[in-house]
């Protein structure tokens, strides 16, 4: 009897130890999801700032400047108001869709921040196929779009639905065929083992000067994926008065909003890590090569310094972006359609084959 006791006593025990492991292996698994949200969250509202900061500055004229020190919580501001106006919906459209369409948007961006290393270390998972599946969950983002135009029964917002799926297949297969390079000179499809390739050979290893014309096909590619000037015929104002944002108001119109910023700020973190060496700083004849060498460090410090390198990187490219919405006219669509089709896919698959080449007689 005593006996028996005691064995139910110890599987109780082992029980709670089980019950234990599982609780802090889930909030294990949620502390860095939630630091890598607010991390996106604070990402973006920075670009927003940065961005009405640069217009301005492009403009001559003056940005905001009233919502907290030099404007910097004008975007909170924004986003409180949508956060708090009236949600309409179309009286004859398609409910369902008209409210999931935001959301697919926004969720298929997000579950691509999941394979962006910032640093050696601080990555939410390191998977085989990383570039692949952010290809995969990114083309998701035009159905949402399409779901959206279609759901608000307006002629307008459909136009403009048609449009973003359109263009989003005429640049997704050459930026495919950019990203299948990259994986041919690193040997895999993972984004830390393409940023632990370059590291190997320093500044001069960088994708940036190996695959120079890769380089700028993904530029175009990724500013046509973002629908930024000169890119964005999904929502001409002058064409279609605001694409499939027509009927849109309140949190639902704010979730269309993040979700551009939200793609901008995941095509130039892909930029850094495909073509600019990820988390390594490697500059020849300007720095000690071990000062920003994070392996050299402890491993806090080690990730601060990488997170540090990928976002100055990732800003750099971001500038640029915005440059070009404020410099560049917008394209009619058949213009945007044949520079996809006849102009960046012919190059980019010859690009894949001379790289396939090299690579085979370098065995």
């Amino acid at each position: 009897m005593i006996i028996d006791i005691i064995e139910i006593e110890a599987i109780h025990s082992f029980s709670r130890l089980e019950s234990l492991k599982e609780f802090y292996g889930i909030i294990g698994m949620l502390v860095p999801i939630f630091i890598l949200v607010l991390g996106i969250t604070l990402g973006v509202l920075v670009i927003v700032w940065l961005e009405r900061e640069i217009s301005a500055g492009i403009q001559q004229r003056i940005g905001p400047e009233y919502a907290g020190p030099l404007g910097i919580l004008q975007a909170l501001a924004d986003g409180t108001k949508l956060l708090f106006k009236e949600n309409i919906l179309p009286s004859r459209g398609d409910t369902r869709l008209f409210s999931i369409g935001p959301s697919i948007a926004v969720i298929s961006i997000l579950l691509s921040y999941s394979i962006i290393p910032f640093s050696c270390r601080f990555i939410l998972a390191d998977l085989s196929i990383g570039v692949f599946l952010w290809i995969a969950i990114s083309s998701l983002a035009p159905v949402g779009l399409l779901m959206s135009g279609y759901g608000s029964n307006n002629k307008y917002s459909f136009l403009g639905g048609l449009r973003a799926a359109a263009q989003s297949i005429s640049y997704e297969i050459p930026l495919t065929l950019c990203v299948l390079s990259i994986s041919l000179l690193s040997n895999s499809l993972s984004t830390v083992d393409i940023v632990e390739t370059q590291s190997k050979y320093g500044f001069w290893g960088w994708n940036l000067w190996r695959q120079p014309i890769g380089f700028i096909i993904f530029l175009i590619s990724s500013l046509a994926e973002c629908e930024r000037l000169p890119f964005d015929l999904p929502e001409a104002e002058e064409e279609l008065v605001a694409g499939y944002q027509t009927e849109y108001s309140g949190i639902k119109f704010g979730l269309f909003y993040v979700a551009s910023y939200l793609n901008l700020l995941i095509s130039s973190l892909f930029v850094t890590v495909l073509y600019l060496g990820g988390w390594n700083l490697s500059i020849p004849n300007l720095f000690d090569p071990e000062l920003f060498d994070i392996n050299q460090r402890g491993k806090v410090f080690g990730t601060i310094i990488g997170i540090f390198i990928t976002l100055a990187k990732t800003y750099l490219f971001l500038f640029i972006s915005i440059a070009t919405r404020w410099t560049l006219p917008r394209l009619r669509m058949d213009q945007l359609l044949n520079l996809g089709w006849k102009f960046l896919l012919p190059i980019s698959l010859g690009n894949l084959l001379l790289t396939t080449s090299f690579q085979l007689l370098s065995l």
